[in-house]
């Protein structure tokens, strides 16, 4: 049978806390529309596309090429309901699938799963049983239990015959309905359901989003390592710390927020700090690190990231470190302008192995979490 896909892309998405269509929103360098439209076509299994659009999106929509090669553009109405019926009208396939297209996470088996259903029932709708026990509520209470018990919540794509549910949606007349199977089964009776899938979850609210770009949430570490010795002070997370020897480099050798900056530098796949501050400028010569780190954050913050978490591992002999770990958290977290809990500073020695142990250096292992702002 052949095959038509409408998408239902009209809404504005209030509830998203967005500035914009959350259809166009990235999700790891893709459109949310571009990915919903790429997990059909590339099935395979569709004739035909047709999206239902607000005409303020359209020129947007228009520029992904994927869309524009392949799906008729139609205007929404006022409701979802609307949208689908305007929609309809240009279905040339003898079944239809409906889906959001703030559902980019669909699958093929859901695909599959309704196709075949529909072609062998007329209708297929997906859910997912329900775990938590539902209530409807009103301001601020709780008016009924409603329980779980034979309940489920109902997904996208919903599949239909095309004659059966342009029937259906010539009986509504202009009631408006939650989704495309209530408007069948008040008009034409029965639906049939197959399993959903709770990956398939719909971008509706902030947190949504979060989920759901998995390029919010950023990972990286550093590693340095600087020489003892005499007439430098030392300086550690930018707190002096007494000490007959010091650390050479460059700059003031903070090896701590060395170690710190070229972490969250890594998280982003950036180059680490000697390309950004190479010992052959003399600028740098001396230079203070917290400045520098100041320098890191601007960076990261030019590429949409803040830090959100931070931890480093002192590797150091002598001096011992337990009475400055304190103050040192504080000022990384004074810098990083985030909790003080979000910071993790801890000191070891190496039992007198390597040169470390040997008081000739020491060494940081730090990690950092960047997260979109």
């Amino acid at each position: 049978m052949k095959t038509t896909l409408i998408l239902a892309c009209a809404g504005i998405g209030e509830r998203s806390g967005l500035d914009k269509s959350k259809l166009l929103y990235k999700i790891d360098g893709k459109t949310v529309i571009e990915r919903t439209f790429n997990a059909f076509f590339s099935t395979g299994l569709i004739d035909q596309y047709i999206l239902a659009i607000n005409p303020n999106d359209e020129k947007e929509i228009r520029s992904i090429k994927c869309i524009s090669k392949n799906a008729t553009l139609v205007y929404g109405g006022k409701t979802r309901t609307d949208s689908v019926k305007n929609a309809l009208e240009k279905a040339e396939g003898e079944i239809v699938l409906i889906h959001d297209g703030a559902r980019p996470f669909v699958s093929k088996k859901m695909i599959d799963d309704c196709i075949a259903l529909t072609e062998k029932c007329g209708c297929a709708i997906p859910v997912i049983n329900c775990r938590d026990t539902l209530v409807s509520i009103s301001t601020k209470k709780i008016k009924n239990y409603i329980g779980k018990q034979g309940l489920a919540q109902v997904q996208t794509p919903q599949g239909f015959k095309t004659e059966y549910i342009k029937t259906a949606y010539e009986v509504a007349g202009k009631k408006v309905f939650n989704d495309d199977g209530e408007v069948y089964k008040e008009a034409l009776g029965n639906l049939c359901y197959y399993e959903g899938d709770p990956e398939n979850f719909k971008l509706t609210y902030e947190d949504d989003f979060k989920k759901a770009d998995k390029s919010a949430v950023r990972f990286g570490t550093g590693f340095d390592c600087h020489k003892l010795t005499a007439k430098r002070k030392l300086v550690l997370g930018g707190v002096h710390v007494p000490h007959d020897k010091g650390l050479l480099g460059h700059s003031d050798a903070d090896v701590v927020l060395h170690a710190i900056m070229d972490a969250i530098l890594s998280s982003l796949g950036l180059k680490d700090i000697g390309y950004y501050f190479p010992d052959t400028d003399k600028q740098y010569k001396n230079a203070d690190s917290t400045l520098l780190l100041l320098e890191v954050l601007k960076i990261i913050s030019k590429k949409g990231y803040k830090v959100s978490n931070v931890t480093a591992c002192i590797m150091a002999e002598k001096p011992k470190l337990a009475p400055y770990i304190d103050e040192i958290t504080k000022n990384i977290a004074s810098l990083l302008k985030i909790k003080e809990y979000d910071v993790g500073i801890t000191a070891t020695t190496l039992e007198g192995l390597g040169f470390v142990g040997k008081e000739q250096g020491i060494c940081v292992h730090a990690t950092a979490v960047c997260i979109k702002k």
